[in-house]
């Protein structure tokens, strides 16, 4: 798999070009140039460590940790539509990079973590109106050099107003940063409130980044999937290993973890991840106590969902299918792939009874989710 190769002393640019020659990776010259970017940033982060500006003793008695204040390499800001290879390119340089101080996270993890620490010190005695954020950063840079951060998106106005401040101080204490986006940067957090405020971030990634486009016409992600169904009934052992082959497809190679995801003061278990694919059980998704905001920060955050042992419903199962209209609205709505294994096709699983008729919605749109158009679309985070 893409990256469960030993690449030991090898450059980001030596694995992708050994990735090809492979047949691992299909020629693609917007991969190539991206690739040749990190390849750069790689170099430019040899030995390299932040010269943290100084304060207290060390500053009055003129002593600072380097003789020499070392510029730091401009970052690299990478978007394009999903499913061109932004996160497996970043993975991959990420690997590669030797530096011991670096850190690759999801950027709505990286933020729920901020506003975490924010909380934390505002809670302390005299703290509750100053600014937490410079002592944040400069916390951060005494461990993490390299930040890479993956799908770099504004949904909300809390986030809005901090995450420029917190960028530029992360910048001034010497902090790289790799970001991969669906949107360019001056359409991040477009029509959202008081965008005004949050402009300067927008003027902060276009002057202090390489902004680069992955601008490839291949959705890797329809490709993987070609000639492979997305919705297997019956259940059985056919089944099951179609949902294996599926999730291992789609995660590109991955390596599996389990995730709390923050859904407004609650944490969501994530049983089973590979980066933008999550794996549950429909007992895990549908006979727990899950709500509409649940489902869709999952839709949010992963690009597809492997959910298997989806049962034949009815008005016993009143609730459970509730929830199931529930999950597949949300997952409609964003465009996220579902791979599923099922007791019956769609327009069997809700026969009769009360709630069948209602139910008919959801079969056209587990009919149209299985549609090359839909699996086609661009995710919708």
């Amino acid at each position: 798999m893409l990256l469960e190769r030993n690449t030991s002393g090898l450059t980001p640019l030596a694995v992708f070009r050994d990735l090809k020659e492979r047949g691992e990776l299909k020629p693609d010259p917007a991969q190539s140039l991206v690739a040749e970017k990190l390849e750069s940033l790689y170099h430019a982060l040899k030995d390299y460590h932040p010269s943290l500006g100084e304060s207290g003793w060390r500053a009055r008695f003129g002593l600072s940790r380097r003789k020499e204040a070392e510029a730091p390499p401009m970052g690299l800001y990478i978007y394009g539509e999903v499913g061109r290879g932004k996160s497996m390119l970043m993975d991959l340089f990420f690997q590669t990079v030797t530096i011991a101080g670096k850190r690759r996270t999801h950027f709505h993890e990286f933020m729920r973590d901020i506003h975490q620490e924010i909380h934390k010190w505002r809670q302390m005695p005299g703290r509750e109106t100053m600014d937490p954020l410079p002592r944040l950063a400069r916390h951060l840079a005494e461990d993490v050099w390299l930040l890479c951060l993956d799908e770099l998106q504004i949904l909300d106005i809390a986030d809005a107003m901090i995450v420029g401040r917190l960028f530029q101080a992360l910048l001034d204490n010497g902090v790289v940063i790799v970001a991969t986006s669906n949107r360019p940067p001056d359409d991040l957090y477009k029509d959202g409130l008081q965008r005004e405020r949050f402009l300067p971030f927008i003027d902060l990634i276009n002057q202090r980044f390489d902004v680069v486009e992955l601008a490839s016409g291949t959705d890797y992600r329809l490709n993987r999937l070609k000639g492979h169904p997305v919705f297997h009934a019956p259940l059985g052992h056919e089944a099951e290993a179609g949902l294996d082959y599926a999730y291992t497809l789609l995660s590109a190679g991955a390596s599996e973890e389990a995730l709390v995801i923050d859904v407004l003061g609650h944490e969501l278990n994530v049983p089973r991840a590979r980066d933008k694919v999550a794996r549950f059980t429909f007992a895990e998704l549908c006979d727990a106590p899950l709500g509409a905001v649940d489902y869709l920060a999952l839709a949010s955050r992963f690009v597809a969902l492997v959910v298997s042992g989806v049962p034949l419903l009815s008005p016993d199962r009143r609730d459970a299918a509730k929830r199931f209209v529930t999950l597949i609205d949300a997952l409609y709505d964003h465009r996220c792939i579902l791979v599923c294994s099922a007791s019956a096709p769609p327009e069997q699983l809700y026969p009769t009874g009360d709630g069948a008729f209602e139910f008919q919605r959801t079969v056209s749109r587990l009919i149209e989710m299985q549609s090359r158009d839909y699996l086609a679309s661009s995710h919708l985070a």
